[in-house]
């Protein structure tokens, strides 16, 4: 392996002397020949603060081992991860999105400063596995993506054979309604996460995590294992011995993330029902690939018209989980079922392609519960797991979740009941305020007008606790969980905060949502919004800090809600 060199010398007859670029490294127990080996990074978002993290030290070292064997140094370094669920409706839920940014900055960072030729990402979680993905493909060195992996289910409670973290927050919208006891609500607190891991359900999370593998950048295989498998593990060694290979053959993630790897990506969160998030992170990857967000999302949207809904998991069953889906197939599964109708050409982290991984799969569960994952032509619905929504409330786009929403509410018309905040929507949840036949509306949550774009996910789970989960809908320019259910449309764009139509909704204005047809239309005439529209003013809710820059720079849902600064 040739390195940088320093060659300077004192004169022109004296011999050059070469300075290693690395030297520094001997202070931290290198020797010289470590100097002339491949130096890998292992960027680590470790934290006792977040579940989904709390055992990667250990998964770390596994890494560690497999790069070693492969005859290379492993270097470790940190990586800030925020937990959603502690953030959600809080305002931390604010820095949730922006984290994003930060984290793709930082593995940039250390990658180029530190002369890193190669790396490995650990993370579990929703922000941080696309911050990963999308900073090592900035660096466009070789890299290899490790999910923590999803934790184990709780024991059943209600109409869920498995229960889970939401569970606690739709117990509490059912306390609300007095058909629930409090102290119900506090013992699920202790036995709906028995284990570490990333959510146990098919959230942000799982489906980001599942969808680097379906793009190619996680090892067949790695991207549902749980996080207390010993698989998990044996794939982390492995990962550590496979970047060493890709960094001598110089395949680098820019190789992986192509147009027809996006296609493939998107086409498994349809088969999938993946969260509504991988709008915008799959977007934004593709961004740092150079490849142009509308042309992502026109994809999301030609696509959704050909992958029906083929694997069910918690939100969108009660019975099966990620442990579920993982037995069952899992990525490497849908992939195969998807093989006539995805690019099996494209190339993959294993070095080989997607089409000779789905060849040589070795399913150690056995044959697949078609509970959980069907076949292309035996599907659950034919509607894709995702739909780009239009209208005159949406010009620019919104995102709804067919595979979350009960067939009866799937076309619905309501009335408006306006929220400036998701902590007003709380406010009146917890007064009891909405009623069947509202349609929620709540804004002002966009990536500028959040700032930040948080997670509609506690008033969504409180609508459900209070039983109004086919009575009513939600829109928001903000996002949703995962795990969200009940007819809702997010991302709505142009956001409220960019002078959009939705901010310019009035309570009692009709509504209406069509998941078929793919609209969201307000049944207000032109020249009233017009009205409305000049009596508008807008001011920004943060003034200092990073969420003010954030805000000043951030684009649209509608392109990933990547930071512009080209535009500003």
């Amino acid at each position: 392996m040739s390195k940088e060199t320093n060659n300077s010398a004192v004169n022109d007859n004296e011999p050059k002397m070469q300075l290693h670029p690395c030297r520094v490294y001997k202070a931290v127990g290198f020797d010289d020949d470590d100097l002339d080996r491949y130096t890998i990074g292992i960027a680590n978002a470790f934290s006792d603060i977040v579940p989904g993290h709390f055992h990667l030290r250990q998964v770390a070292e596994f890494v560690k081992k497999g790069v070693h064997l492969a005859g290379a140094n492993a270097v470790e370094f940190g990586v800030i991860g925020c937990c959603d669920s502690v953030g959600n409706g809080t305002v931390g839920g604010h820095y949730i999105l922006p984290s994003r940014e930060i984290i793709a900055d930082s593995i940039e960072i250390m990658a180029k400063a530190h002369r890193l030729d190669g790396i490995v990402l650990l993370g579990s979680c929703d922000k941080i596995v696309p911050g990963m993905l999308m900073g090592c493909l900035r660096a466009n060195i070789p890299a290899i993506m490790v999910p923590g992996g999803p934790m184990l289910s709780g024991p059943a409670y209600g109409e869920k054979t498995k229960a889970d973290s939401t569970t606690v927050a739709e117990t509490y919208g059912k306390y609300q309604k007095g058909i629930a006891k409090w102290e119900e609500v506090l013992n699920l607190q202790k036995i709906t996460q028995p284990t570490c891991g990333s959510c146990n359900f098919y959230g942000t999370a799982n489906t980001m995590s599942c969808t680097a593998e379906a793009l190619g950048l996680v090892l067949p295989g790695g991207g549902a294992i749980p996080a207390v498998y010993n698989e998990r593990l044996r794939s982390a060694k492995k990962t550590g011995e496979k970047i060493v290979e890709l960094v001598s053959k110089n395949i680098r993630p820019k190789d992986i993330v192509t147009k027809k790897a996006i296609q493939n990506a998107i086409s498994y969160v349809m088969a999938t029902g993946g969260s509504t998030n991988a709008v915008l992170h799959i977007s934004a990857i593709g961004y740092e690939a150079g490849i142009d967000p509308t042309w992502t999302m026109q994809e999301f949207d030609r696509i959704s018209g050909i992958i029906p809904h083929m694997a069910k998991i918690n939100p969108a069953s009660n019975d099966y989980d990620m442990e579920d889906f993982y037995r069952a197939g899992g990525v490497e599964r849908v992939m195969e079922y998807l093989k006539d109708h995805i690019n099996t050409d494209v190339m993959t982290v294993s070095g080989t392609t997607l089409g000779e991984n789905i060849e040589n799969t070795n399913y150690m569960y056995g044959p697949c519960n078609d509970n959980v994952i069907r076949h292309f032509e035996n599907p659950f619905s034919t509607l894709g797991g995702v739909a780009i929504m239009r209208g005159n409330l949406a010009p620019d786009t919104g995102v709804a979740k067919p595979a979350a929403i009960a067939e009866e509410v799937r076309r619905f018309t309501g009335e408006a009941i306006c929220f400036n905040s998701e902590e007003e929507c709380s406010l009146a949840l917890e007064q009891l305020k909405i009623k069947p036949g509202h349609v929620v509306v709540i804004r002002y949550e966009g990536p500028k007008g959040g700032p930040g774009m948080r997670e509609m996910y506690r008033s969504m789970k409180l609508m459900n606790g209070q039983g109004l989960a086919t009575s009513t809908a939600l829109i928001t320019d903000g996002r949703f969980s995962g795990t969200n259910n009940g007819c809702f449309v997010g991302h709505i764009s142009p956001e409220a905060a960019e002078g959009g139509p939705i901010a310019f909704v009035q309570d009692g204005d009709k509504i209406t949502i069509d998941v078929y047809k793919k609209e969201v239309t307000l049944h207000v005439s032109d020249e009233e919004l017009a009205k409305r529209k000049a009596q508008w003013k807008y001011e920004p809710k943060v003034q200092s800090g990073y969420l003010a820059r954030y805000a000043a720079q951030a684009s649209s849902a509608a392109t990933g809600g990547v930071l512009d600064w080209k535009n500003h």
